[in-house]
């Protein structure tokens, strides 16, 4: 099976998370938190900035890390580092995906979550 392993940023402000809702693909429409795949020689932080920048048109700060999903998609197995992050801007432009939302801790079920985000969704719940 083909391994992927990529970053997600789990961005916070005022007591709320970032999501993001894919706009093509498969997963068209399905909500997850933004990031991708690492490159060569990169750190999973670097890749999480180059990534926001990309994806958003904003830098973060990586704060800490938060955990690591192991996810079997029926293409592919996912390896995802996730990262507690905060805006070093508050500017935000959607370059990839077709809506986002800021959604507080009793809020976060309200979206559909690809299914390797679903699982950080529940330890979001108990660490907010």
């Amino acid at each position: 099976m083909k391994e992927i392993e990529v970053v997600a940023a789990i961005i916070r402000r005022e007591g709320r998370i970032f999501a993001t809702q894919r706009g093509y693909g498969e997963w068209k429409d399905w909500w997850e938190f933004p990031g991708g795949k690492m490159e060569a020689g990169e750190t999973p932080e670097e890749a999480l900035r180059r990534e926001i920048r990309e994806e958003l048109s904003t830098e973060i700060s990586v704060d800490e890390f938060f955990c690591t999903v192991e996810y079997d998609y029926p293409k592919f197995h996912l390896t995802m580092h996730c990262y507690l992050c905060s805006l070093l801007s508050d500017a935000l432009h959607l370059n990839e995906h077709e809506a986002a939302r800021w959604l507080s801790p009793d809020a976060l079920d309200t979206v559909r979550w690809l299914p390797a985000d679903e699982s950080i969704i529940n330890k979001l719940k108990g660490d907010l």
